[in-house]
Formats: C-alpha cells, sequence, structure tokens
C-alpha cells in the first residue's frame, strides 16, 4: 500500500473519484433532507421518519438480487446504471408533495444505493488484485469522509439561507453528483469475465445457504452499532446524561471524521488476509468496551471534566472503528466466491442497513434507558461478537476446504 493518502493512478484513482463525486452530494443531503422534507414538503417529522425507515427496509432486501445481478450482466454496466437510477431518485425528491410519493422516492434512492454499493464492491473486486481490496477500501473511506465533510459545508450554507431554493439546490447538487460518479465509472476497464459468470439457478436461496457466511455477516452487523453511536447514542447521552455543552456533539462528529481521513489507509496497513483481518477485529472489540467504559464515566461529573472524558472515548471509539471497518473489508472479500462477488456482497451490505435501523432503538433503550450498566453491556456484546468472528471465519474456511457440492467454493485461506 502506498504511503500517500491518494490511490495510485489507474482504476484505484477513478474508483477514488467516483467516490468522492457522490460523497459530496450525499454530505450536502444528509444535513438538509430532514428539515427539507419537513419545511418544504411539509411532512410530519413522525412520517418522515416511518418513510426512510420502510424505504431502506426495502433497499436491504434488493441489495442481493441487485448484486447477482452485477454478477450476470457485468459490475460496471450495473454499477453505471444504479449510479444513474440513484440520481433519477434523488432528483424526483425535488417534485415529491405528499407522504405516498415520498415513501416510493426513497424506496428507489434507497434500492438504487444498496444495489449501488454491492456493484461496486464487485466492480473493485474484479479490478483490483485481492492483496489490495483492503488498501483501497481504506483509501475509499478517506475520502468518503472528506466528501461528506466538503458537502456537509456547503449543506449547511443551505440551512443558514434557509429557502426553498437553497434546498432544491442541495437535491440538484445530489443528484448530479451521481451522474458524475457514473460517468467516471464508465472509464473504468470492464470485469473479465471470470469475474461476472452467470449464477445458477440451482443455488436457490443463494448466499443464505452459506451458513459461514451468514455467522460472519450477522457478527459484523452487531459490531456496526457503533453507526448510530456516532449519529445518534452519543449525542442523546450527552444531552440527556452529562452535563457537558451541546456543542460537543458536533466537535466530536468532527473528530471521528478528521482521524478517518487521515489515519484510515494506516490502520488498515496490517491487514493483509483472514488472520490479520481477525486479529484487528479482535483488537477493535477490546478498544471498544474500553471506549464504552470511558463514555460511562462521563456522567455524574462537572461539565469540563465531561467534556474531556467524552472526548477520550470518542478517540477510542474511533480506533475501533478504524480496525473493525479493516477487517471486516478484508473478510467480506476473501470469504466470498469470486464469481458470485456482487450477491455476496449485497448481502453482507445489509448489515450497515439493519445497524441504521435497529440500532436507534436499541441504543436509547441501552443508554438513555439504561445508563452505565447500557454502556457496560454494549461494550461486552461487541466485545463477544468480535471474539466470535475468529471462530466463524475458521468455520468459514473448513467449509471452503471440505467443498461440498451444495456450498459455494471459497480458497482456504489459514486464520489465526
Amino acid at each position: 500500500m502506498t504511503n500517500s493518502l491518494v490511490p495510485p493512478a489507474g482504476p484505484q484513482r477513478v474508483l477514488a473519484l467516483a467516490q468522492l463525486a457522490n460523497s459530496v452530494g450525499d454530505g450536502a443531503y444528509y444535513v438538509t433532507s430532514a428539515l427539507y422534507f419537513t419545511h418544504v414538503v411539509g411532512l410530519a417529522p413522525g412520517r418522515v421518519g416511518l418513510g426512510l425507515t420502510v424505504a431502506w427496509a426495502v433497499g436491504s432486501l434488493v441489495g442481493v438480487p441487485l448484486g447477482r445481478l452485477a454478477d450476470r450482466r457485468g459490475p460496471r454496466g450495473t454499477a453505471v446504471l444504479l449510479a444513474l437510477a440513484t440520481a433519477a431518485a434523488v432528483a424526483s425528491f425535488l417534485v415529491v408533495r405528499g407522504f405516498l410519493p415520498f415513501v416510493l422516492a426513497a424506496c428507489a434512492y434507497a434500492s438504487a444505493q444498496s444495489g449501488l454499493a454491492a456493484a461496486r464492491q464487485a466492480l473493485l473486486a474484479g479490478l483490483v488484485p485481492a492483496g489490495e481490496r483492503t488498501g483501497l477500501l481504506a483509501h475509499l473511506q478517506s475520502t468518503l469522509n472528506a466528501g461528506l465533510a466538503v458537502g456537509a459545508g456547503l449543506g449547511g450554507l443551505a440551512l443558514h439561507a434557509g429557502t426553498r431554493a437553497a434546498y432544491l439546490g442541495v437535491f440538484a447538487l445530489d443528484a448530479v453528483s451521481f451522474l458524475l460518479c457514473a460517468a467516471l465509472m464508465v472509464r473504468l476497464p470492464s470485469v473479465p469475465a471470470s469475474a461476472a459468470v452467470a449464477v445458477p439457478r440451482s443455488h436457490g436461496l443463494g448466499v443464505l445457504r452459506d451458513r459461514p457466511y451468514v455467522l460472519v455477516t450477522f457478527l459484523n452487523t452487531v459490531l456496526l452499532l457503533r453507526m448510530p453511536l456516532l449519529s445518534l447514542g452519543i449525542p442523546l447521552w450527552i444531552t440527556e446524561r452529562t452535563e457537558a455543552p451541546a456543542w460537543l456533539v458536533s466537535a466530536l462528529f468532527v473528530l471521528n471524521t478528521g482521524a478517518v481521513m487521515v489515519f484510515q489507509v494506516r490502520m488498515a496497513r496490517g491487514v493483509t488476509g483472514l488472520a490479520s483481518a481477525t486479529r484487528a477485529i479482535r483488537r477493535s472489540g477490546l478498544v471498544m468496551l474500553a471506549s464504552c467504559v470511558v463514555f460511562a464515566l462521563s456522567s455524574g461529573v462537572s461539565p469540563w471534566v465531561a467534556v474531556g472524558v467524552l472526548v477520550a472515548g470518542a478517540v477510542l471509539q474511533v480506533v475501533a472503528e478504524m480496525q473493525q471497518s479493516a477487517g471486516s473489508w478484508q473478510l467480506a472479500f476473501d470469504l466470498a466466491p469470486a464469481d458470485r462477488m456482487g450477491e455476496y456482497q449485497g448481502f453482507f451490505g445489509t448489515g450497515v442497513t439493519v445497524a441504521r435501523t435497529m440500532g436507534p432503538l436499541v441504543l436509547t433503550a441501552l443508554l438513555v434507558g439504561w445508563g452505565t450498566p447500557g454502556w457496560l453491556l454494549l461494550g461486552g456484546v461487541m466485545l463477544a461478537a468480535s471474539y466470535a468472528m475468529g471462530p466463524a471465519t475458521r468455520w468459514a474456511t473448513a467449509t471452503a476446504t471440505a467443498g461440498p457440492s451444495k456450498e459455494p467454493v471459497r480458497q482456504p485461506v489459514p486464520v489465526n
């Protein structure tokens, strides 16, 4: 892996530029969408939440078949079409004026986004050698955070203006960003047929029959509860359970985003196979437990002591996040059959959707409802999931070694 934060020239850099293009638009969308749907469209906040929950649930269901489509038809063409579909879905928000049209548009947006993520992972697998994939994903994660930060700044300008035209401009920007993403991906080479062969119909339930991979995905979903922790759990904890000032919520978000931008590539450098991936995930579980303990200590102390404790907890949390991300990327690719990469990446990606959908309910109950015991339970569950990843990965490699006809064939890799 290069020491630079910029990926090498060629397909890797084009993939990073495509990531940057749509992440700028998404950053602006994320900070303005809730107010746009409530203040401009006129929907009640509860209806917006319900519609988005339904949309991402649908998106999680269609991710696997859209990933399978990428395997059958080729990931580059599928990714380009889904980027165009995402642009169209975002543009449709500009004319949405009621709840049902909003839900339909949101379902189209979530479905296209889920499928695009799976197709891009399959495309990456076909263009980048196995030993370089985790490194490139670290670059892409840094690029994603940089784009989101720029987009959030642009969205902030729209929020400051507060006009209908400003909000519409943000959604138009997001739609254009996905058009640019599609244009960049067209420049990529086609993936060889061996990486995008037709999936036999005899597979039936497909990836769901691969029980070891399903278990790995489930454990990763548990670890992904860290995602709503930053956007919901910690803000609620700060405002409801500590004396820390509310502005700290924004400061911790900036800390997290900046740390990932600068250090994710370096943190992923040592993850080169299944053995190093499971070690990274185990370490992330230990660090995450320590982070939860530190966060719990921020309650019942003076405001500035709470600020210091919360910053320390946030530093530990982002270190755990970067370790877990690097390890999970490696597992997602190395445990998937090369000829069904899109289908498997689509399924693995459902963990993000499930964590974002169920996480708010779980974290609200644990942290706001239970307080300190909730933090300790959360840390313990994440530690257990991180340590269970090793046996689950060994099961997957043992299944690959046995190679029964009903299971997908993988190349066995030693795991510590």
